[in-house]
């Protein structure tokens, strides 16, 4: 003869098993991931959000110098129009030693920039074609308004704090990609 549990008898066994159960399956009970930390996510939504300057208002970019065997990783404010590139980096009193600003142009052309009005000595690195540094223009005087001119056409000109291109051994033949 078989006998038959009263659905009662086993009704609180259920419950109690049931919470346990849940909690297995949650994500609480899971240990933390290394991807899921707060830190991980920030990093994940700020590369997701443009991110713009708080002082220019430009469009910030990822650009890395590539020379000797060593990549060299910078933060650039992108100057696109030529109102922006004609303002460029005049009235700023400082910016950070992995920090510049880039000023692309849409074909080849030589190019020619001058200091007015501009605070800090900077270094001006003429790119290419082939993205490889054409030249170096090696802590710019402030203020002057004295030609600094690339050697060859070229399709963008990277500005860096003066003397930083030397620190970091960047010259002609570089790599840079953004």
């Amino acid at each position: 003869m078989t006998t038959r549990s009263s659905p009662l008898r086993t009704m609180p066994l259920a419950l109690l098993l049931f919470p346990s159960a849940l909690a297995a399956c949650s994500p609480q009970a899971a240990a933390p991931s290394a991807e899921r930390t707060p830190s991980a996510e920030r990093a994940a939504a700020a590369a997701e959000q443009p991110s713009v300057h708080p002082v220019s208002g430009l469009k910030v970019v990822p650009l890395t110098v590539a020379t000797d065997g060593q990549t060299h990783s910078f933060r650039v404010e992108l100057a696109e129009t030529p109102e922006q590139q004609a303002q460029g980096l005049m009235f700023r009193a400082e910016m950070g030693a992995d920090e510049g600003m880039l000023f692309p142009t849409a074909q080849p052309q030589m190019r020619s920039f001058w200091m007015r009005n501009t605070v800090i000595p900077l270094d001006l690195i003429f790119v290419g074609p082939d993205r490889r540094v054409v030249n170096v223009a090696a802590n710019a005087t402030p203020y002057s308004e004295d030609n600094i001119v690339s050697e060859a056409p070229v399709i963008a000109v990277l500005e860096l704090n003066g003397g930083r291109a030397a620190e970091l051994g960047i010259g002609p033949g570089a790599l840079v990609s953004w």
